[in-house]
């Protein structure tokens, strides 16, 4: 009572005589070393450890005698048994070893319908932070021009007014970009709306200082032509490469905000002769990163074309 009972032959335990022949008939099992099953006298159940029990013809099921009662271990080999212990990984037959569904996580593979997901979370990016401020500067742009021209254009309040709606304008430029890079919310919106809104606020507030006569027509031509002619240039070269921002052209902008800002102010004394000379350092500014640009955009496109004539000779040799 409570005492398990082997179906393994003399000479086939952990202390098998070298040169013993092992039981191989039906229903026999090779113990391994340490994996022989113990029992406490009296204490009515037997543990059948992994590759110590029975490997019965399709079944695998440890066997015991009187009240003793034995754990099966789950997941024993069939017919084609060896016996191996732990290490050998047992498996059910037809199991591949995986859980139901979950053949696409360990073959390293994106579950079904993750791209599907992916592909509407970028959608929903269009609505981001960046982009939303980009839009606020569209918006401004019909605002602007409404106080700018307000009372027929000379009203300092109106013309206060406007400016703070122009300064509004020209820093959610410096912060969309910023949050868009640094946050990962480029869009290919943003890639489009941000230099149309950049182009369109600055464009307005020229126009109508030059249609008050404030500032003179040929500077108003210099700049926005410089805008459009590098704008026209970076799609034009784009098949080559990206033209990258320069520092000067960072400076060009942020003295071409402070000179416009200053001409929209309603500015008298010495702030209107300052003013004067921030607008002329702009146009200089304005002038010698254009000409920068066009100078990258020409190396670039040379850089491209021998760059794609050197792979089609590789590829013909």
């Amino acid at each position: 009572m409570g005492r398990t009972t082997s179906d393994a032959k003399p000479g086939t335990g952990p202390n098998t005589v070298p040169g013993a022949v092992p039981d191989t008939s039906l229903g026999g099992a090779q113990a391994e070393p340490g994996a022989a099953a113990a029992g406490a006298p009296g204490a009515g159940r037997a543990a059948a450890a992994p590759g110590a029990s029975d490997a019965a013809h399709g079944g695998g099921a440890a066997r015991t005698s009187g009240a003793g009662e034995s754990a099966a271990v789950a997941g024993s080999q069939g017919p084609a048994s060896d016996g191996q212990g732990p290490a050998s990984g047992a498996q059910d037959p037809g199991s591949d070893g995986q859980v139901p569904g979950s053949d696409a996580l360990d073959d390293g593979k994106a579950p079904r319908g993750a791209k599907l997901a992916a592909a509407a979370v970028n959608q929903a990016s269009v609505w981001n932070i960046a982009n939303l401020l980009t839009m606020l500067r569209l918006l401004l742009v019909p605002a602007f021009v409404a106080l700018m021209l307000a009372d027929g254009g000379y009203d300092p309040a109106w013309r206060s007014l406007a400016w703070a709606a122009f300064a509004i304008a020209m820093i959610t430029d410096l912060f969309d970009g910023h949050l868009a890079r640094t946050y990962n919310l480029v869009t290919d919106f943003g890639k489009i709306a941000d230099p149309i809104a950049d182009k369109a606020i600055m464009g307005a507030a020229l126009i109508c200082l030059s249609a008050l006569g404030d500032l003179p027509w040929w500077v108003t031509g210099v700049i926005l032509g410089r805008e459009l002619g590098i704008t026209l240039l970076r799609f034009l070269v784009i098949r080559y490469g990206v033209i990258p921002a320069s520092r000067g052209g960072k400076l060009k902008t942020l003295t071409q905000g402070v000179a416009v800002g200053m001409y929209v102010l309603a500015l008298t004394g010495w702030l209107a002769t300052l003013r004067w000379w921030v607008m002329a350092a702009a146009v200089v500014l304005t002038v010698l990163t254009g000409l920068d640009y066009v100078k990258q955009a020409i190396v670039l496109r040379r850089q491209g074309i021998a760059a794609r004539k050197a792979a089609l000779e590789e590829k013909e040799a």
